[in-house]
C-alpha cells in the first residue's frame, strides 16, 4: 500500500484546513440559527401580544394570555415605550420605582398598599398620558413601587375601570363600554 506523506504547509494540508475550518463555521451557523429560532419560540410563548398592531380606528383590544396565565402588552407612559401587565387586583397603577425619572413621574406622597408580597411603601404619583392599544387616558392615578425589580408596569384598575373586558378561552378583549 503507497501511502503519501503529509507535508505541513503543503496545498493540501492547507486545503483539508480550509475545509475543516468552513465546516466548523457551518456548525456554528446552524447551533445560532437554531438558538435565534428556539429564542424567539419561548419569547412568543411569554409575551403573544408584544407586536400588537393596532388598527387606526380600533374601538378594541384583542390580547393573548401567556403560558403563565397572564396578559402583557405594549403601552407608553408619558410618550415612553413600557409592558403593562393586566392586574385586576390593583387598585391603580404600579410603576416599578426605578422606571419614574425615565417616565418622567414625580414621587409625591408616601402611601401603604397591600400587595401579593405583603405591605409595601410606595409614592403616590399622576400619569400624564397614558396609552394602552387605542386607548389614551390622562391624569392617572398610580405610584412608584420601590418593591417592584422588573420593567413590567402592572395595569391596575384605575384604567381597567373604563373598560369592558370578554374573556374566552386564551383571549381577552378590552372595549370601552358601549361601544
Amino acid at each position: 500500500m503507497i501511502t503519501r506523506n503529509r507535508v505541513p504547509g503543503s496545498p493540501e494540508a492547507e486545503t483539508r484546513r480550509i475545509g475543516r475550518s468552513l465546516g466548523l463555521l457551518a456548525v456554528l451557523a446552524f447551533l445560532a440559527l437554531g438558538w435565534v429560532s428556539f429564542d424567539a419560540a419561548i419569547e412568543r410563548r411569554e409575551d403573544p401580544n408584544r407586536n400588537l398592531v393596532i388598527a387606526p380606528g380600533a374601538s378594541e383590544l384583542v390580547l393573548k394570555r401567556n403560558r403563565a396565565g397572564h396578559y402583557l402588552l405594549p403601552g407608553l407612559i408619558n410618550g415612553q415605550p413600557v409592558r403593562f401587565l393586566l392586574d385586576t387586583g390593583a387598585t391603580q397603577v404600579s410603576v416599578p420605582a426605578h422606571l419614574g425619572p425615565v417616565l418622567g413621574l414625580q414621587p409625591g406622597a408616601p402611601a401603604s398598599v397591600m400587595t401579593a408580597n405583603g405591605s409595601v411603601t410606595v409614592r403616590q404619583t399622576r400619569i400624564d398620558q397614558l396609552v394602552v392599544g387605542p386607548f389614551e387616558l390622562r391624569n392617572v392615578g398610580s405610584h412608584l413601587n420601590p418593591g417592584m425589580r422588573s420593567d413590567e408596569v402592572l395595569l391596575g384598575m384605575s384604567v381597567l375601570r373604563h373598560l369592558e373586558f370578554i374573556q374566552r378561552g386564551d383571549t381577552l378583549t378590552l372595549r370601552v363600554p358601549g361601544a
